[in-house]
């Protein structure tokens, strides 16, 4: 064996060490890392089990039900766009029975998240699965009337919008609508005491549209929302009718109060009430269980932590000469 030779088995022999030990090395790497992922303590509020036949809720069958529920309330605008007087019928009535049937299963899959898991002790398969139905079938049975009070908000944008030129573009291209369309679901199915399904529905249109409507605020009819990113409605929000708001509003919390253990108190009364008519303008912040009077008008850039009362006019004012704004009622920008 010549030098060279020799030089290139010596190379090779250690190449091939250093890939052993290097195998062994990372194997041992991902079973240690494995380990401590499965560790009881790191898992802790973490882990959802699941139970045999009970998956969680579906993200995809969640989208078709928007989409499905879109089509049945404002038909032609969502789904088929070849609906006419003749057909409706036939297009919302298979609608409909797919709804239910997605909606059913969906609901299921919340009502056994909600158990950890487990369907609620001596409850039979078959029980929760009447109850599903039978919410599902609720929820549909509610769908005029959730038609009805959209079309409310449709006119509200409309009239609210100079620039807007009919109510099928309000269908058709504003947020507000599509935002509003999966609150007034969600806020329906929570009513009916769904767990989780309601609370995806508002974070979806979240995400469409970047208004975040929590499902357990109560909004009234006539309602809109100009342009709508960065707004948020916290969840124990009371909205009257006749309301407007511009981008970038939060009716939000002003504190946590918290128990003698340190943890925030849940469920507790902490966000605005809005009165019939007001107005809140683009960027202003409203904070805690306060009440904004019948007809009051808030202007752009705003801090309000404290009630104001009926058609009261709360602005910043200009430094330098302290000019008063003129709000024009509300009418769009």
């Amino acid at each position: 064996m010549n030098w060279s030779t020799f030089v290139a088995a010596k190379i090779d022999n250690t190449d091939n060490a250093i890939h052993i030990m290097g195998t062994l090395n990372f194997t041992q790497i991902l079973t240690q890392t494995v380990e401590k992922l499965s560790e009881k303590e790191s898992l802790k509020g973490l882990f959802h089990q699941h139970r045999d036949g009970s998956p969680l809720p579906s993200s995809k069958a969640l989208e078709e039900i928007v989409e499905l529920s879109r089509s049945i309330i404002f038909p032609g605008y969502f789904g088929k766009s070849t609906i006419s007087t003749r057909t409706i019928g036939y297009h919302i009535g298979v609608n409909i029975e797919r709804l239910h049937k997605l909606l059913a299963d969906q609901v299921m899959a919340g009502l056994c998240f909600a158990e950890e898991g487990e369907c609620p002790e001596g409850m039979m398969d078959a029980d929760m699965r009447q109850r599903a139905e039978s919410i599902a079938a609720q929820l549909i049975e509610r769908l005029p009337d959730i038609r009805h009070v959209l079309s409310t908000d449709v006119k509200a944008a409309y009239n609210g919008d100079p620039a807007a030129v009919n109510y099928g573009e309000i269908i058709s291209c504003y947020p507000v609508i599509k935002a509003l369309t999966n609150y007034r679901i969600a806020h329906e199915l929570l009513l009916l005491g769904v767990p989780l399904i309601p609370r995806i529905l508002t974070e979806m249109a979240h995400s469409e549209t970047g208004i975040d409507i929590h499902p357990g605020a109560t909004i009234g009819h006539h309602f809109t929302i100009d342009h709508g990113t960065g707004v948020v409605i916290g969840a124990t929000c009371i909205i009257g009718n006749h309301v407007k708001l511009y981008q970038g509003v939060t009716l939000g919390a002003k504190s946590f109060p918290l128990d003698s253990d340190g943890n925030p108190i849940k469920g507790i009364p902490r966000h605005p009430i809005l009165e019939d008519g007001v107005v809140i303008y683009a960027n202003a912040t409203i904070l805690g269980r306060i009440t904004i009077g019948k007809d009051s008008v808030v202007g752009a850039n705003v801090w309000v932590t404290q009630d104001l009362k009926p058609k009261t006019k709360k602005y910043k004012k200009d430094k330098t000469d302290n000019i008063f704004l003129e709000f024009n009622n509300g009418t769009g920008i």
